[in-house]
């Protein structure tokens, strides 16, 4: 039987496991899904064992890795590192899912539940990938490792350590990453860029406790008042961050990505019809909008809290504020200098009476890369077999930190490959994945072996 064949009377079944899969609640952030994550790691070391993989489940100080090997291709087959997480953002607002986050439902092409997108659609792409090939075709033309982490939702604080641990046994030729978004349904992408981020946390205490407003208002400093206004002074008129030096290491695109960035075919009204919005605004003026998002850097407030915030008036001054705010940086920034300056700078606005703390909780290097090579050919070959098009090289906004952490660790060339889509609420309740891009990925990744084979093969 073709591939193609075998691809096509299996979808049903694919999608039934995919369901399996989706129904296990690996919820990294809570500490009642820790049972959760261990199961959802068991299952997965099971399918693995069912695709002929030597697999494991593999503890460290926090969920655990699972990895699997099949090392049949021989020697001189080049080895394909393939990496995912099977953990899932939590699922709150609960009351805003049109079906249970963890019971999978398919409305209008698309299956809808939590992880569907990101990440464990596009991890379940590359385990039916394998099976699919091995039943129409064989063995695998390249060696395969299969490394998939339950903390990448909580900052992969493990997964660093562990790959150090264990460069030797992890060592490739190629890592595919799988959790990264395609442009559009008919338009197949490969991202070549990413950008890095620092979040943080800014807290004021003023007064000891709440005060009256109309007894203290005028002669204490309002922490939320306070916080307002260092907010509003870290961007300019123009749409800039103020931070000192933040921009010094930011370079502008060529001429030539600026031209790629104004010829894709995505419009204004598109975006704002995606995101829900009356109009694009808050980047800088007389940036194209989709510069902003993939290639200029950015400060954002991501949460505020202060004060009375329950149902009818209360008039305090409160005695506490907070705000979190995140920057996404682009490649040659150092995020280290970065958190230098934006602390100096915020602490150097906080006014008399009221004391400051920030925390800082997260950071990610910034990663690009020239789709030149053998690599990023065998893969836009895959993608055009299924596509009949040729895919566009692009950017995203987002971030994923193990990206730079395993190409400097392994020495090892990265492709971003993912099926996710645009406005599929990553991170949102209703998160979706299209079923005929869920498909197409199969097909896409069972055409990479045969591709890397003929390009990286000796």
């Amino acid at each position: 039987m073709s591939i193609e064949k075998l691809l096509e009377e299996n979808k049903q079944k694919y999608e039934d496991e995919l369901k399996e899969f989706l129904s296990i609640p690996s919820v990294s952030a809570r500490s009642e899904h820790k049972e959760d994550m261990a199961r959802c790691a068991d299952w997965l070391k099971g399918k693995l064992g069912d695709l002929g993989m030597k697999a494991e489940v593999i503890s460290t100080k926090g969920h655990p890795v699972v990895y699997a090997e099949l090392i049949d291709a021989g020697k001189s087959a080049p080895t394909v590192l393939v990496y995912g997480h099977y953990d899932v953002q939590p699922v709150e607002p609960l009351d805003e899912w049109e079906s249970p986050p963890f019971e999978a439902s398919v409305r209008g092409g698309r299956m809808y539940a939590r992880g569907t997108a990101d990440d464990k659609g596009q991890v379940h792409i590359h385990m039916k990938a394998l099976e699919a090939y091995r039943e129409a075709k064989g063995t695998p033309p390249v060696n395969l490792k299969f490394l998939f982490e339950g903390e990448e939702e909580v900052g992969s604080v493990n997964l660093e350590p562990f790959i150090r641990d264990n460069a030797d046994r992890l060592a490739c030729d190629v890592t595919v990453v799988s959790d990264t978004p395609m442009l559009a349904e008919d338009l197949p992408s490969i991202c070549v860029g990413l950008r890095g981020m620092i979040y943080t946390e800014v807290r004021l205490a003023g007064p000891r406790q709440d005060l009256h407003s109309g007894q203290y208002g005028g002669g204490v400093v309002n922490p939320a008042n306070a916080l307002a206004e260092i907010l509003a002074q870290l961007k300019d008129e123009n749409g800039r961050v103020t931070v000192p030096g933040f921009y010094d290491a930011v370079k502008d695109p060529s001429p030539a990505e600026k031209k790629a960035y104004a010829e894709i075919p995505m419009t204004e009204e598109h975006f704002r019809e995606e995101a829900g919005v009356p109009a694009i605004g808050d980047g800088e003026v007389g940036v194209h909008f989709i510069e902003r998002i993939w290639a200029r850097p950015t400060l954002d407030v991501n949460g505020l809290l202060s004060g009375y915030t329950g149902e009818g008036a209360k008039t305090i001054i409160p005695a506490k504020s907070m705000a979190k705010i995140s920057m996404r940086l682009v490649p040659e920034q150092d995020p280290n200098a970065i958190r230098e300056a934006f602390e100096g700078y915020v602490r150097s606005l906080k006014p008399e009476g009221v004391e400051m703390e920030i925390d800082f909780y997260a950071s990610g290097l910034p990663w690009a890369v020239d789709p030149a090579g053998p690599v990023f050919k065998a893969a836009a070959s895959a993608v055009e077999g299924v596509f009949k098009r040729e895919p566009l090289f692009i950017r995203e906004g987002g971030s994923i930190p193990i990206v730079p952490m395993i190409e400097q660790i392994l020495e090892t060339p990265l492709l971003l490959l993912g099926f996710a889509l645009p406005g599929c609420n990553l991170h949102s309740p209703n998160e979706w994945m299209s079923l005929d891009l869920y498909h197409k990925g199969i097909d896409i990744i069972t055409r990479l072996y045969d591709e890397l084979a003929n390009e990286l093969g000796e």
